[in-house]
């Protein structure tokens, strides 16, 4: 597997630093800011800018700091597409939008939803309040949804952490998981409106055009018409932040279902306090209860069960 090198601004070498505080290790080579491993992937980053990336989902792990750097030092409004050129008025086309939600988390499934949204329909989902779910509260998604889940044609799947475990397991990185879920769920979604077509298919980028093909490759109906990918998708087109809404609210129901079977309400996120959480769920039910409720292979588990008190 080949080393990714990016070249970054210190600015941005400052909140990977921060980022990777609970990943580091305690070695520093000469010339180095930090070395921290995450989910298999060993992050180096240099004084001079450069950033490596080695091991496992080292495409993946590289991919977000790249974006993130292209759209740093620009507007907000900035993004970053990859694969066929966006049409330059997808904003106004009937089309299919999707987007996951729950790969940073420790606890709780993963979530992604295809949602199609017509042209007439535009004006309705901007009155319920449809926009960018990272700008919205819980409580607001979980309104939206409900009124969304009443007439919107959407595909849902939901990926529990036992399946997730054994397929990560088998040695699929979260990025191919994540491009099965996506196609599968556009299938799903175009069998449900057939024979209507949408205009296009917009996928909120999480990695580029040919990385995201090259995950698919195996798979069946791979669909590779009208497909587009952005970043900031759900600025793009309102049937990506319906579906950020959709997965958001999925995901919000499915993680409140867990806090009720682990006894207290857990923590989202990756952060110390999930270790906390995950120490105490070690101690309740057992170190094997964690297949059920989290993502193995996340740094967490280490340290939860160092908290434990276990080797």
């Amino acid at each position: 597997m080949a080393n990714i090198v990016i070249q970054l601004p210190l600015s941005q070498i400052e909140k990977m630093d921060s980022y990777y505080k609970d990943y580091k290790t305690d070695k520093t080579p000469p010339g180095a800011i930090f070395i921290a491993k995450k989910n298999g992937c060993t992050v180096t980053a240099y004084r001079s800018g450069k950033v490596m990336f080695q091991g496992a989902g080292n495409e993946e792990e590289a991919q977000n700091w790249s974006q993130s750097s292209e759209n740093i030092e620009k507007p907000s409004s900035s993004r970053k597409t990859s694969g066929v050129p966006l049409p330059p008025n997808i904003s106004s086309m009937s089309a299919i939008g999707s987007d996951e939600v729950g790969k940073g988390d420790y606890f709780g499934p993963m979530t992604v939803v295809a949602a199609y949204v017509k042209n007439d329909q535009m004006l309705l989902l901007k009155e319920l309040g449809v926009k960018d779910s990272k700008n919205l509260t819980d409580s607001q998604i979980i309104t939206i949804a409900k009124d969304l889940l009443t007439f919107l044609p959407y595909s849902l799947l939901t990926l529990p952490n036992e399946k997730y475990n054994q397929l990560q397991a088998s040695g699929m990185t979260q990025g191919k998981i994540t491009a099965i879920l996506h196609n599968q769920a556009l299938n799903h979604l175009l069998t449900k409106i057939e024979p209507e077509k949408p205009e296009a298919i917009l996928i909120d980028q999480f990695a580029e055009a040919s990385i995201y093909f090259r995950h698919l490759q195996g798979q069946k109906n791979i669909l590779r018409e009208n497909v587009y990918f952005s970043t900031k998708a759900e600025s793009i087109h309102l049937s990506v932040a319906a579906a950020s809404i959709l997965a958001r609210y999925a995901f919000l129901k499915a993680f409140d279902e867990l806090s009720e079977k682990a006894g207290f309400p857990l923590t989202k996120g990756a952060g110390p306090k999930v270790d906390q959480d995950a120490a105490r769920l070690i101690k309740a039910k057992g170190l094997s209860a964690l297949n059920r409720f989290t993502k193995l292979h996340f740094a967490n588990t280490n340290k939860a069960k160092k908290i434990a008190g276990l080797k």
